[in-house]
């Protein structure tokens, strides 16, 4: 039977506690390194909780608000776990017009998840994004990395499905 990691009072288990602690040591001493420990944080777990903000906060002896301010500033970081896959709609001009609005609607039907959340089973987080700088595909959806332009609100639903039992 597989060891389960239990949180320590602080609401982390020993595993991210000691990631936290190798980030934070190693880029205490950089230029702008609540940026740069966040930035790693993000990249090596996947998000910044509120209480791995706290951690991060007292660790590096800077205000809780401070930290969270650049959390909630910048929409690069995100405080839940994201989904295997993610789904951004973007918002530039030429795709709102386009229809993303309404292909935002069907995406929440289809998932039951609202628009900056994750599915219930982790398969799909569903997000927004500025212009992605494919207006000619408008409208556009991206797709883990990948532009998916041209959607067409009947072929909508299987792009979804696909992503869900993937």
């Amino acid at each position: 039977m597989e060891a389960v990691a239990k949180p320590h009072i602080d609401g982390l288990c020993e595993d991210k506690r000691a990631l936290l602690d190798e980030i934070i040591e190693q880029n205490r001493e950089r230029p702008g390194a609540l940026m740069v420990v966040l930035n790693e944080t993000q990249s090596k777990i996947g998000y910044v909780s509120v209480p791995i903000q706290h951690y991060i906060a007292k660790k590096m002896r800077v205000p809780v608000g401070a930290v969270h301010g650049v959390v909630t500033f910048y929409s690069f970081f995100t405080t839940e776990p994201r989904g295997k896959h993610t789904m951004k709609f973007c918002m530039g001009t030429a795709c709102y017009v386009g229809g993303v609005p309404q292909l935002m609607e069907k995406a929440k039907q289809i998932t039951g998840t609202e628009i900056g959340r994750t599915t219930p089973d982790g398969q799909l987080t569903l997000e927004v994004c500025r212009c992605v700088g494919a207006c000619s595909q408008a409208p556009v959806v991206m797709v883990d990395d990948e532009i998916v332009g041209r959607i067409k609100p009947n072929k909508f639903p299987q792009l979804i499905k696909k992503l869900l039992e993937s």
